[in-house]
């Protein structure tokens, strides 16, 4: 993580805390598949499980944004902050299916 340090221990305990909570959700799907639970009981599991990978990855973007906007320094040369940005860019494309 690239957040100030007292930051970077919550952020990844919050980020673990969500990561077990998933996994959670994640074998309690495998049993109601293994149960032949309803499909409507199933997908809105799985909806949850979406959700909840969507709230860890807006976490991890956080941490990145951070450290890209900490790496430009006041001396940055214009080249310099749009190779940045458009790495950034790049990677924030990636998740909102643009």
């Amino acid at each position: 993580m690239y957040l100030p340090p007292e930051m970077t221990e919550q952020l990844e305990r919050d980020i673990q805390a969500r990561l077990k909570k998933i996994e959670g959700q994640v074998r309690g799907l495998q049993g109601m598949i293994k149960d032949s639970r309803d499909c409507d009981q199933v997908l809105n599991q799985v909806l949850a499980v979406q959700s909840a990978l969507r709230s860890v990855s807006r976490l991890v973007l956080k941490s990145y944004l951070w450290k890209c906007c900490c790496e430009i320094g006041p001396e940055a040369q214009p080249e310099e902050i749009m190779q940045k940005m458009e790495k950034t860019v790049a990677t924030l494309t990636k998740f909102v299916g643009a």
